[in-house]
C-alpha cells in the first residue's frame, strides 16, 4: 500500500484517479480548492484536505502527511482563461507546482506524477503523429505554463532527486467533466440534451486526440512504478474533427438541432495527434476504449445526470 496524495482529485480527471487508487488498496489524501471540482466527486474512503496548491498551508500538509507519491492534477485548465489572464495561469501553473516542488523535496517524496498537456505543449507540428521527442512550442500561455513546469520537474529530480512521470494528454473524455471546462464534446453533449445548438468554432475541420477517462486513470497507476524521469504522450493515436464530433453526438442523442458557427479562438491548433509507442514500450500502457464508446458512454453519463443544468449551466 503507497500513500499518495491527488491535487485536483475533486474534479474530472483526478477524481477517477483517486477511485482507481483507492479500489487498489492504497491510501489517498485528496487536496482541492473546489474551484472547479465537486466535493460530491470524492470518494468518502479518501481523506479530503480543501486548500490551494498556491498556499503555505499546502506545502505544510505535505510536511506532516509525508506521502510516498503525489500525483498533481490541480491546475488552471482552460486556454482561453489563459490567454486573457496569464499571470493567473502562471500562478497556478507554475507557481502552484514549484509550491509542490520544494515540499515534496523537503517532506521526503518518492515521485511526481505530472498532469502535463500533449494537446499544447507542442503546438502546431508538421509531422504526424507526434512523438516526445517533437520539441516544446506553445501557442498559448497554457502551453507555456504546463511546458515551463516540465522543466522545473527535469530540474528537481537533478537536484533533488525527486522522480517524476509527465503524462502529456490528448483531449480527455468522459463522465464528471463539466461545461465550465469548455471542453468540445462536454459542452457539445450538454447543448444537445438541453436543445440548444452546439457552436462549431473555426470551420469545424480542425481535428485532435481524444481519450476515455479511464484509460487515463490506467497511465497514472503504471506511472505509480514505472517510467521515472520521463515524459509520456498518452492519447489515441487518432485524430477527430470537430465536425465529426458534432455528428456523432446528434446520432448518438438523436437530437436534431443545427450548429451554429464562430471564429478560431485563440490557442486552438489545428491538427494533433499522437505516436503513444513510447507509453506502450516503458510503462506497459496502450488506449483500449474506442472514440464511438467513448462518446457512447459519456452522453449516457449526462443522460442519467438529474442535475445536468446545476452542474454544467449553460
Amino acid at each position: 500500500m503507497t500513500r499518495i496524495l491527488v491535487t485536483g482529485g475533486a474534479g474530472f480527471i483526478g477524481s477517477h484517479i483517486v477511485d482507481r487508487y483507492l479500489e487498489l488498496g492504497h491510501d489517498v489524501l485528496v487536496v482541492d480548492n473546489l474551484a472547479t471540482g465537486y466535493r460530491e466527486n470524492v470518494n468518502p474512503k479518501a481523506r479530503f484536505y480543501q486548500a490551494d496548491v498556491r498556499d503555505g498551508e499546502f506545502a505544510r500538509l505535505i510536511l506532516l502527511e509525508r506521502p510516498e507519491v503525489i500525483n498533481h492534477h490541480a491546475a488552471q485548465t482552460m486556454v482561453r482563461v489563459s490567454t486573457e489572464q496569464p499571470a493567473y495561469d502562471v500562478q497556478v501553473n507554475v507557481l502552484g507546482l514549484l509550491n509542490l516542488l520544494r515540499a515534496a523535496a523537503e517532506a521526503g517524496v518518492r515521485k511526481v506524477i505530472f498532469a502535463s498537456s500533449g494537446g499544447t505543449v507542442y503546438g502546431t507540428c508538421k509531422r504526424l503523429p507526434i512523438t516526445e521527442e517533437q520539441p516544446f512550442a506553445p501557442e498559448s500561455p497554457y502551453g507555456i505554463s504546463k511546458a515551463a513546469s516540465e522543466y522545473y520537474l527535469r530540474y528537481y529530480a537533478a537536484v533533488y532527486g525527486l522522480r517524476y512521470s509527465a503524462l502529456r494528454y490528448a483531449n480527455i473524455v468522459g463522465p464528471r467533466d463539466t461545461v465550465s471546462s469548455e471542453h468540445v464534446i462536454t459542452v457539445f453533449a450538454n447543448r444537445l440534451l438541453a436543445r440548444l445548438p452546439p457552436v462549431i468554432h473555426w470551420d469545424g475541420e480542425q481535428a485532435k486526440d481524444y481519450l476515455y477517462v479511464e484509460d487515463a486513470v490506467e497511465a497514472n497507476v503504471l506511472a505509480l512504478e514505472r517510467g521515472d524521469d520521463q515524459a509520456y504522450n498518452i492519447g489515441s493515436g487518432r485524430p477527430v474533427s470537430v465536425n465529426a464530433i458534432y455528428q456523432m453526438l446528434v446520432d448518438i442523442t438523436g437530437i436534431r438541432i443545427p450548429a451554429g458557427h464562430g471564429p478560431k479562438r485563440a490557442g486552438d491548433v489545428r491538427l494533433f495527434y499522437f505516436d503513444c509507442s513510447k507509453a506502450e514500450r516503458e510503462l506497459g500502457w496502450r488506449p483500449r476504449i474506442p472514440f464511438e464508446e467513448c462518446l457512447a458512454r459519456t452522453v449516457a453519463w449526462y443522460q442519467a445526470e438529474v442535475e445536468v443544468e446545476k452542474r454544467c449551466p449553460l
